[in-house]
């Protein structure tokens, strides 16, 4: 099988079912570190495959994706050999929009789709996406630093961003103390969010099951517009509303993967969908 730089490892060439991951905002692959091991002991026969995405940790010293379809775009071509296979994809905030965007490329071009798609904390793409301010509060009124702001803001407000991470749980109070590691991750996080708002219009539904993910006391994507993503589903929906904020990835991961586990036995026996052409 072809290597790819968004890969850190060959898949595994007999595995019924391939799970691949798509990380949050500021986030990398390390997110899904432990996704193997945990879903191997819930009894999930899956190949986890974090995507690397440019910019970040093994991949630091190339240039990040600020815009929504280019990256789509590339990542639709890198991961099609894979993406042949029988696969699921998680993706979690920003990594369900990148998800949800690349199945409607592949949708619109006739090719293979995920058996399912599992999409966490983030608002359906027909809603404005949301802004972060010191409180971590999401009232999209433009207040505060978001989705949108500018990579060449001043000190202060870089300040601003790097609390709303904290009051979310995205990062540790005590980089607050270390502005040298924030000038590293800040950027990354930046782009990340004009990413996101470079998205526009994204398309209408899909051709997938989709299993969407809110956190109970997420105070930046709301569960009502989450569930709101059903009017994408095509092929049925479900929502589950787990324990935590934002990053219930992080704090609540157990209870994350005891949920995705019976996803990935469930379709780890169906035949591969292709899409026909929309």
């Amino acid at each position: 099988m072809t290597t790819t730089e968004y890969l850190a490892r060959k898949p595994q060439p007999h595995a019924p079912v391939r799970l691949l991951c798509f990380p949050f905002a500021g986030g990398g692959a390390s997110a899904y570190a432990r996704w193997q091991h945990e879903l191997d002991t819930r009894g999930a026969s899956v190949d986890v495959l974090p995507v690397r995405l440019p910019g970040r940790e093994g991949r630091s010293g190339e240039p990040r994706f600020t815009e929504l379809v280019p990256l789509v775009e590339e990542l639709d071509e890198e991961l099609d050999e894979v993406l042949g296979s029988p696969h699921l994809l998680y993706g979690h905030s920003m990594g369900a929009l990148i998800a949800y965007a690349l199945i409607r490329r592949r949708q619109e071009r006739g090719a293979p789709l995920p058996r399912a798609a599992l999409l966490a904390a983030y608002r359906a793409p027909h809603l404005p996406p949301p802004r972060l301010d010191s409180g971590g509060d999401s009232d999209g009124d433009g207040s505060g630093a978001g989705f949108g702001s500018d990579a060449d803001a001043e000190s202060d407000a870089d300040f601003d961003l790097a609390r709303a991470l904290v009051a979310l749980g995205g990062l540790p109070e005590a980089l607050l103390g270390h502005p040298e590691w924030l000038r590293a991750l800040l950027p990354v996080v930046r782009d990340d969010l004009a990413l996101c708002a470079s998205a526009g219009p994204t398309g209408g539904p899909v051709h997938v099951p989709l299993h969407l993910f809110a956190g109970a006391d997420d105070s930046l994507v709301r569960v009502p517009e989450v569930t709101a993503w059903r009017r994408y589903a095509a092929r049925g929906c479900e929502v589950r509303v787990l324990p935590g904020g934002h990053f219930f990835l992080r704090t609540h991961e157990g209870w994350l993967l005891d949920e995705v586990a019976p996803l990935v036995r469930r379709y780890g026996g169906r035949r591969t969908v292709h899409a026909a052409a929309s």
